[in-house]
């Protein structure tokens, strides 16, 4: 075991090392952004779109099945939140009929280990990076674990939904992908022109402007599976030299994992599609209209006149992190009136799913 594991980080150094190499080489050359149609025209901008009205139409007949991957450790915290995504997935997944376009799913566990919900959640095992090497920074396991899963797993869809455990969807999602191109949502804290100087270390001049790294992270986004392949090895050495960066790690701090994904994605010329409705992301976010997930990273503290107190614990509030050792119990209380209907519709959702799930609790 523990030669496995030296010959293990070996392999991980022995990367890092060489990651100028692994990004020029990793890449398809000329890297450019073409409009759909188009051999001249090098994307200046990110296109945000909206879904055509009669999607069959704009996409022909044939279902495109994605299959839908969340990465999780096996900690409290992330466990109960997977359950309540898979929840959700099974039931909307229903309702899209017929048509539907979500596949399977699969949880990544990069544990290292099996746990006790395998039977009730589909999963694959990963093995965590080797002690130290994410330097305290745990999300350096999710590109790893894509990886492994990427080479080992037998997935019969095509696309591939990267989504995470704090991801509720709301209504069946289509299959927002086309013409080879991605499609994500986009972050405004994702500013590669801001960082631009950082950057080049890993997306040199000759693989063309900056703008062709697109505002995102690796999740929500629906991509070819093919695709994936190739973006999740140099995503992950893109992660770890980042991490091994002072300036990049600085700059880019908790959202380093996110930043290399579009790095990745930009130097394998694979472009994005930008969906502002992908996700919704409350307390900011305060309706649902025709958004697919409800994303809930931030806290949502209101007063009991429904007055957002955000950075002040409100008199009610719902934040995950309240759970990051225990699990939600059933039935939270819902928002008092004048909270809007995003944060109404996140607390309903938990406390059907928790109604529901059986043996809920660890």
């Amino acid at each position: 075991m523990g030669c496995g594991n030296f010959f293990f980080t070996l392999i991980i150094t022995f990367s890092v090392a060489l990651i100028t190499y692994n990004i020029i080489i990793s890449a398809n050359a000329p890297l450019k952004q073409e409009l759909p149609g188009s051999s001249q025209a090098v994307l200046s901008f990110d296109p945000i779109i909206k879904m055509p009205g009669n999607r069959k139409t704009a996409m022909g007949n044939k279902k495109r099945l994605f299959h839908t991957a969340v990465t999780a450790s096996d900690s409290v915290y992330n466990t109960w939140q997977s359950r309540v995504m898979y929840y959700w997935f099974k039931k909307m997944k229903k309702n899209g009929g017929i048509d539907c376009e979500m596949g399977g799913f699969t949880r990544i566990l990069h544990s290292g280990k099996p746990d006790k919900f395998m039977d009730e959640i589909p999963t694959f095992v990963a093995q965590p990076l080797p002690p130290g090497t994410d330097k305290g920074y745990i999300v350096l396991n999710r590109p790893w674990a894509f990886v492994q899963w990427l080479q080992q797993a037998d997935i019969k869809e095509d696309y591939i939904l990267m989504s995470e455990p704090d991801h509720i969807i709301v209504k069946p999602i289509p299959n927002l992908s086309r013409d080879g191109l991605g499609a994500a949502f986009p972050f405004f804290y994702i500013e590669p022109k801001k960082y631009e100087t950082v950057l080049r270390k890993f997306f040199p001049e000759n693989k063309g402007p900056i703008t062709n790294i697109d505002p995102i992270g690796n999740s929500p986004v629906i991509v070819g599976k093919e695709s994936l392949k190739k973006i999740a090895p140099t995503w992950m050495n893109v992660s770890l030299a980042m991490k091994t960066d002072p300036e990049a790690d600085k700059a880019f701090g908790w959202v380093l994992e996110m930043y290399a994904y579009a790095v990745a994605s930009a130097l394998h010329d694979v472009g994005n599609i930008l969906h502002k409705d992908f996700m919704l992301q409350p307390p900011w976010d305060t309706e649902i209209g025709n958004k697919f997930i409800i994303h809930y990273t931030y806290g949502c503290d209101y007063d009991m006149q429904g007055k957002l107190t955000y950075g002040k614990i409100g008199e009610w509030r719902f934040d995950k992190r309240s759970f990051d050792t225990i699990y939600p119990p059933k039935n939270l209380s819902l928002p008092p009136p004048g909270v809007p209907e995003s944060v109404v519709t996140l607390v309903k959702m938990v406390n059907e799913a928790t109604e529901n799930i059986p043996n809920w609790g660890p």
